[in-house]
């Protein structure tokens, strides 16, 4: 029929000249490309679903745009391949850039600028006469040989070795005790073990100030009921053990979550295997869910290193409570802060949160290897 001949061609020359093809959406494995039921309609006919197509409907199909639903494995006598060289490469989708947008504009302003920011500070110095003059390493070399800061440290090293293990001790225990299967209603003590997380650390740091008070404080009252003097929980001899006890409290819970999380992920082949064995349930914990679990409890153990040696809120709310224990160089992060907003000196202040900064890389680097060896046992 000349009219059906009429209408290949004005398709033809309406999908090659006119509107060529873009690449869309589809599935080369499973839908035949546009080349290929243009080959089939102006040779051979195909099937749609084992049913023989004649002339017309493939018009019919090619003029509606249908030729997308027509399945590779059905076009039963389309076998010639098209010329893929000449088709168009499908367009990339960045609209994941836009996603990631967001996060990466906060971390830019809010980390990396900030800390070439206090590099470039920390190569000069501000004297009343002189104003600004470029002053190279003589700060990091000042930062190196002070001995407050070193004394900051100290302190922060010594909170670390009573609040890391005994956090993650207790977080370890609470998780394996969720774990054993033997709570009714687990979702109760999960959510009051982590209710404390969701307390901010300013809050929690007053609310426990006011229980350590040995006069007017919880302490205090109960001691006073027994007719006994309550410890003094904020003297220079307890003042980390108190600290220690605010942050585990605040974050027993989470570490917990993270190490029931990955309890829940061990096969219970494992449990059914040794309790075969005739193990106790303290020994499966020992011997099967704690080693399941290495990587996590390494990766719970950089983070706490991590605070600890970020330590600034707890230990400057009970400054005031304290003022005589906690001085201006308690913690690194307390020293820089009064360097730079009280004492007005923000170019060492600067170069001090540098060191810090590398400090704290160099150790969370020595806690990585250690932690990978353990775990490669």
């Amino acid at each position: 029929m000349d009219w059906l001949l009429f209408l290949r061609w004005v398709r033809f020359v309406h999908i090659v000249a006119i509107k060529p093809f873009s690449g869309g959406k589809q599935d080369n494995e499973n839908f035949a490309t546009r080349d290929e039921v243009l080959f089939a309609f102006f040779l051979k006919p195909c099937t749609l679903k084992d049913v023989p197509m004649d002339e017309t409907a493939m018009a019919t199909m090619l003029l509606t745009g249908s030729f997308r639903r027509v399945r590779r494995k059905t076009m039963t006598n389309a076998t010639a391949q098209p010329d893929t060289s000449v088709m168009r490469k499908p367009k990339r989708q960045y609209i994941g850039i836009l996603y990631c947008l967001p996060y990466v504009v906060v971390f830019l302003f809010g980390m990396i600028v900030p800390m070439f920011y206090a590099l470039y500070l920390s190569f000069f110095k501000q004297s009343l006469l002189g104003g600004t003059t470029f002053a190279g390493f003589d700060n990091f070399i000042r930062a190196f040989k002070d001995e407050a800061l070193w004394g900051g440290f100290r302190n922060v090293l010594i909170y670390a070795a009573i609040q890391i293990p005994m956090n993650l001790i207790l977080s370890l225990v609470a998780a394996l005790v969720l774990d054993s299967q033997r709570i009714r209603h687990i979702a109760v003590p999960r959510i009051l073990l982590f209710l404390p997380y969701a307390v901010p650390g300013v809050i929690a740091a007053l609310m426990w100030g006011y229980i350590y008070g040995d006069k007017y404080g919880l302490f205090g009252q109960i001691a006073g009921m027994f007719g006994v003097a309550a410890p003094n929980m904020l003297s220079k001899q307890l003042m980390l053990f108190a600290i220690a006890n605010i942050c585990t409290w605040c974050f027993l819970g989470y570490n917990m979550l993270i190490y029931y999380s990955a309890l829940i992920g061990i096969p219970n082949d494992l449990y059914e295997s040794a309790r075969i064995d005739g193990a106790s349930e303290l020994r499966i914990a020992w011997s099967v869910k704690i080693p399941q679990i290495k990587s996590t409890i390494v990766m719970t153990v950089l983070f706490s290193v991590i605070g600890t040696l970020q330590l600034f809120n707890e230990p400057n709310i009970l400054r005031t409570s304290a003022p005589d224990v906690i001085n201006s160089s308690y913690t690194p992060n307390i020293y820089t802060y009064n360097l730079a907003f009280n004492g007005q000196n923000v170019n060492y202040a600067a170069a001090v949160s540098l060191v810090i900064g590398i400090i704290v890389m160099a150790l969370v680097a020595v806690v990585k290897i250690i932690g990978n060896k353990w775990e490669n046992k």
